[in-house]
């Protein structure tokens, strides 16, 4: 049984034994639901996944590899080792079809080194009658239990989920923690000075503070009343840099701090002033719009940039060139060594929690879309002119809107952006991302 809230379950295998096939089965079962809300990041190499109230991330370890000679042994090896080191629970995929080949045997060898739940699945195997004639086989490489499987007929699927879900606990909602307590998540590379922002943040205003259990592996989770309000800070795990170790190490490390970006309500990464903006960096950034979190940039060691106003200027427009679909997200200039700017964090995150779990009435939002209609009418799509009969809001963290009009094909993105830019000012949600989904009035489509 393992104690993390949002394990990592990681697919590995040969390539062509069928890992996209499954990941896509698992993460688009209609009884598994998954996070999909559209962001920056276009890669969807894992996902999380909710089943029988079971929570986990699974990644595709072929996805994020992606390397033709991939058909070498010693590549499998690198994701089996990846694998042991940074999942959870693993699962390694071989071809029924193709039977036991030198690969398997390599790999069932590396496996057995972890104490780490084991799934050795053998797929491609689509009836009973194939599972007498293929699987045995499979027992020569001395391993207990196969799970036989179609992941493209979905033969043996119920009972491979079944087996997971009996290795995941279930997950609860965190009775220890105060009511509305506002939970915060710093990420960053190693040597970014994460751990000491955090320690200048809890030495400061003689904050209480208590210890909490991690809940992600290689996080502490601190809880503290800082005025009215709790918060629950999330170290989690530094973010590997690059050449420290093999690229799919590193790809396994950014993935596994995700499991904190599952229970927080705002990211604050943090970024080192003296090397700028990373690619790192932008990843994390874009896997937490991805998540639909608030954001926060804390640009640290801001005072080794003391008096150099063209560096710090430098600094500034290089985050805002790469960030430039982050206009919203409130970028602080800090430093954990000397304690400049970490008074002004407080203020800041609870702007963006206001704003984040904010909820607006009906009638306002519907007066709001109607001044932007009449401000600038909407475009003509198939010679008619688009229209929008009301809106209302449907979630928060972030906050989230439908709009139902005669036909959604027809809103081109830029008036989509105008629509989005017009509820941001008028809502005043200037530090959030928020979400606009525009739908069909039932029976209004074409006319």
């Amino acid at each position: 049984m393992t104690n993390n809230n949002c394990p990592m379950v990681a697919l590995i295998g040969r390539p062509n034994v069928g890992k996209s096939t499954l990941f896509n089965r698992i993460t688009k079962s209609r009884k598994a639901l998954v996070d999909s809300t559209p962001g920056v990041t276009r890669d969807r190499h894992y996902d999380r996944v909710t089943w029988n109230q079971r929570s986990f991330i699974l990644v595709d370890t072929g996805g994020i590899d992606d390397n033709p000679e991939d058909l070498l042994v010693h590549h499998i090896r690198e994701q089996a080792m990846a694998a042991i080191e940074e999942a959870d629970i693993i699962l390694f995929l071989m071809d029924g079809r193709q039977g036991v080949t030198p690969a398997d045997y390599e790999v069932v060898e590396i496996l057995r080194r972890t104490e780490k739940p084991i799934f050795h699945v053998v797929n491609k195997i689509d009836s009973p009658k194939q599972e007498i004639e293929l699987l045995s086989q499979f027992y020569e490489l001395g391993i207990e239990e196969l799970w036989p499987l179609s992941a493209e007929h979905t033969y043996g699927f119920q009972g491979l989920m079944d087996g997971l879900c009996d290795k995941i606990s279930v997950e609860e909602v965190d009775l220890s923690l105060p009511e509305d307590t506002v939970k915060v998540a710093f990420f960053g590379r190693p040597n970014v000075g994460k751990s000491s922002m955090i320690n200048k943040i809890l030495g400061e205003d003689r904050m209480v503070v208590s210890e909490i259990s991690g809940t992600t592996r290689d996080s502490v989770d601190t809880l503290l009343t800082h005025g009215k309000y709790n918060y629950l800070l999330i170290d989690t795990a530094g973010i590997r840099r690059k050449g420290k170790t093999t690229e799919k190490l590193e790809k396994f490390s950014i993935l596994k701090a995700l499991a904190a970006l599952t229970k927080c309500d705002i990211a604050v990464v943090l970024l080192d002033a003296e090397e700028g903006i990373t690619e790192q960096d932008t990843k994390v950034i874009g896997y937490a719009l991805d998540h639909g979190r608030g954001l926060i940039i804390l640009v640290n060691k801001w005072d080794l940039l003391q008096g150099d106003k063209k560096r710090q200027e430098n600094v500034l427009s290089e985050v805002g060139r790469l960030l430039p679909f982050l206009g919203f997200a409130p970028i602080l200039n800090v430093s954990a060594l000397t304690g400049y700017g970490i008074k002004r964090l407080f203020p800041v995150i609870g702007s963006v929690f206001r704003q984040y779990t904010a909820i607006f009435p009906t009638s306002a939002l519907n007066r709001l879309l109607r001044d932007a209609i009449e401000t600038h009418s909407p475009p003509i799509y198939r010679n008619k002119r688009l229209k929008f009969y009301y809106t209302s809001q449907i979630g928060t963290r972030p906050p989230r809107f439908v709009v139902m009009t005669n036909s959604y094909k027809g809103i081109h993105f830029s008036y989509q952006r105008y629509l989005i830019n017009k509820f941001r000012e008028g809502l005043d949600l200037d530090k959030v991302p928020i979400q606009l989904i525009f739908k069909d009035k039932s029976g209004q489509r074409g006319k």
